[in-house]
């Protein structure tokens, strides 16, 4: 049996593989997807509280929000009150991005899943939760 980190890359380049094919066809760029997937849930946000939640570096959704505003997939606007930080909301176009981005992350998971039970299922998504959490917590990884 191949070692455990091993492993855990391949499956998330085989599903970052998997998605990505389908979110190009759509013209969306690598990061897009999980922050349509976040917006499409938080309604609003700000630019920290996207990085954190997509794991992704503030500078580099910047960048990535940037394009989405030129593509027309998001709006940046302040907020009234909070006048430092702006805030990001879907267009009328990043909501239909964000259906197909839903529909590209089900067929993901329902490839990903083929053949693994409704049981084996929730206890493999319990335990990378535990692996995350691990990771996460470790000395070595803080960086904030």
């Amino acid at each position: 049996m191949q070692p455990f980190h091993h492993l855990l890359m391949k499956a998330h380049t085989a599903m970052r593989k998997c998605i990505m094919t389908g979110a190009a066809a759509y013209g969306l760029t690598a990061g897009q997807p999980k922050i349509l997937e976040f917006l499409s849930s938080a309604g609003i946000a700000d630019q920290r509280t996207i990085a954190r939640h997509c794991e992704i570096e503030p500078a580099t959704v910047g960048s990535i929000l940037t394009r989405m505003e030129e593509s027309g997939l998001i709006e940046r606007r302040r907020e009234e009150g909070n006048r430092r930080s702006l805030f990001v909301t879907l267009t009328e176009r990043g909501s239909e991005a964000a259906a197909k981005t839903a529909e590209l992350f089900k067929f993901g998971e329902e490839t990903a899943l083929a053949g693994i039970g409704e049981e084996e299922q929730n206890l493999l998504c319990r335990l990378l939760e535990r692996v995350y959490d691990n990771l996460r917590n470790a000395e070595e990884y803080r960086d904030e």
